[in-house]
């Protein structure tokens, strides 16, 4: 059914209907606005005390946090695992163990090892050296990790995980295949004795390996014009 279309009151009894009626409607707005304001200005004390507590609870938190993260800073500052200890441990707690050696050394660390990880355990970032790809390979003293395994990892470190570096970590052995691969197409690898010095002697990953740095942006920039 078609609207009808509003129309001009018409005649001075209409006139005055209408000025009566937008009168007590203007009136009764009047009315709303004041009680709404007389409301707020009961209710604002209290809602500025509730702000206030909110805040407070809230810098509480984030002090805590931040807090809390520079002990845990500072503590794997001091990390050291023997490898007595590496050994024991199982595949999960040998993928944190190596996160938190990278913290150490000053990387941002994350584990991400998983079910279909695409050969990534734990990815750290530095601002000097960029993205890196840790593999671990948690296995008896005496095993030993193969070529297949450097292949896998550089076929994702940089197409998938987008790492400047790639590092394999076992606290066994390579074959001499997977050591000579993994250096002619710059995959790092860290055997028993490197992890020796890494984790219980504390030599950072970037000195014990020789990480480069990444190139700055503008030479990078430079030499593509």
């Amino acid at each position: 059914m078609a609207r009808r279309p509003l129309r001009l009151p018409r005649g001075r009894g209409e006139q005055v209907a209408a000025a009566v009626v937008a009168c007590a409607t203007g009136w009764l707005l009047a009315r709303l606005a004041a009680a709404a304001w007389h409301a707020a200005l009961r209710v604002w004390p209290w809602l500025a005390v509730g702000a206030a507590v909110a805040g407070v609870i809230g810098a509480w938190r984030i002090l805590r946090t931040v807090r809390g993260r520079r002990m845990r800073v500072r503590a794997l500052a001091r990390l050291r695992l023997t490898l007595a200890e590496l050994d024991v441990m199982d595949d999960q707690a040998f993928e944190c163990a190596l996160r938190d050696l990278l913290v150490r050394d000053g990387w941002t660390a994350r584990r991400v090892g998983r079910r279909g990880d695409q050969a990534a355990d734990v990815i750290g970032q530095d601002r000097k050296r960029g993205r890196i790809v840790l593999q671990a390979k948690h296995t008896r003293v005496a095993g030993k990790v193969g070529s297949a395994v450097m292949y896998q990892v550089k076929g994702t470190a940089g197409p998938v995980h987008g790492a400047q570096i790639a590092v394999v970590v076992t606290n066994g052995s390579f074959t001499r295949d997977a050591r000579m691969w993994g250096e002619r197409h710059h995959v790092y690898w860290v055997d028993r004795d490197r992890l020796r010095s890494w984790a219980e002697h504390g030599t950072s990953l970037q000195d014990l390996l020789r990480l480069p740095h990444r190139p700055a942006r503008r030479t990078v920039l430079r030499r593509a014009a």
